[in-house]
């Protein structure tokens, strides 16, 4: 016991630094895949962000809600349709994304926040217009491209000791109402907010020399990398668009970003707390 006791006290001096590092910083969460869905893991992240936030790191939860919004449409007897890994989005879709990101899902996240005795305050896109756009595509139909990003209600919440979580849809000009890819919206509230971090939770270890072996992790990848990799394929598929957000976000003055496995217990302090890190560092 007294072993066991010790090992906890070191762990927690050896997180010393980081944490010290990150206080008062700004770090962004986008929240997905498989530690969405999957409970235990769910409860993981939860506990986790509660203790950055207790540790004086100004935690931002940014979150998707794919199985759910695909749910609610094959109850109503709507398809769900992709384009290009975008879902297509008519006036009908819409309205449904809009009540299950920015209500349901949005809200269970608050109050599983609370639950852990975390401090929560669930926002959406609209709020403030906080997150602004216009079409993307005609063929998408209403997914929209970020316009523009305004963090000043973000940054109000931060100062009162909460942590935002923000569903990603946007204000059109004319009031029309846009969805918006999590990562990429994720990714533009780092920037603005020049957050120490932006971290992408996946359902993968991150990004491999070889997709089909996990022990070929590329643990950092400069942006002026990613061309090359592209070129040599190993940058490809779904990952194109997640790393293509990292650099967005790095290059508007993020310091990192990271692709982690949303699937590993604790992948967040993992990757904050210690000197091994997860996933892939985008600097």
């Amino acid at each position: 016991m007294e072993l066991e006791n010790e090992k906890r006290a070191s762990i927690l001096s050896d997180a010393l630094p980081y944490i010290q590092q990150y206080s008062n910083k700004v770090v962004v969460v986008k929240y997905g895949g498989n530690a969405m869905t999957n409970d235990k893991l769910k409860q993981a992240v939860m506990s986790d962000l509660v203790l950055l936030s207790l540790c004086g790191i100004k935690i931002v939860l940014v979150h998707g809600g794919g199985p759910e919004i695909n749910a609610m449409l094959k109850k109503v007897g709507k398809e769900s349709k992709f384009v290009n890994g975008l879902r297509y989005t008519d006036e009908e879709t819409i309205n449904i994304v809009q009540m299950v990101l920015c209500g349901k899902v949005n809200k269970d996240l608050v109050d599983l926040l609370y639950s852990h005795k975390g401090r929560a305050v669930g926002l959406c896109g609209l709020d403030d217009h906080m997150i602004e756009a216009e079409q993307l595509d005609p063929d998408l139909g209403l997914v929209g491209e970020i316009t523009q990003v305004n963090v000043s209600l973000i940054n109000d919440v931060l100062e009162k000791g909460y942590i935002p979580v923000i569903s990603t849809v946007a204000a059109g000009k004319d009031g029309t109402v846009y969805n918006i890819n999590a990562d990429t919206a994720a990714a533009r509230i780092a920037a603005e907010m020049k957050s120490e971090n932006l971290i992408l939770m996946t359902d993968i270890k991150g990004l491999l020399e070889d997709k089909d072996d996990d022990s070929t992790l590329i643990h950092t990848v400069g942006v002026s990398e990613v061309p090359y990799l592209k070129k040599q394929g190993i940058i490809s598929g779904g990952m194109i668009p997640k790393i293509d957000c990292c650099v967005e976000a790095v290059r508007r003055g993020v310091k990192k970003a990271n692709i982690i496995d949303g699937r590993i217990p604790h992948s967040i302090l993992i990757e904050l707390l210690t000197n091994e890190g997860a996933g892939t560092m985008i600097i």
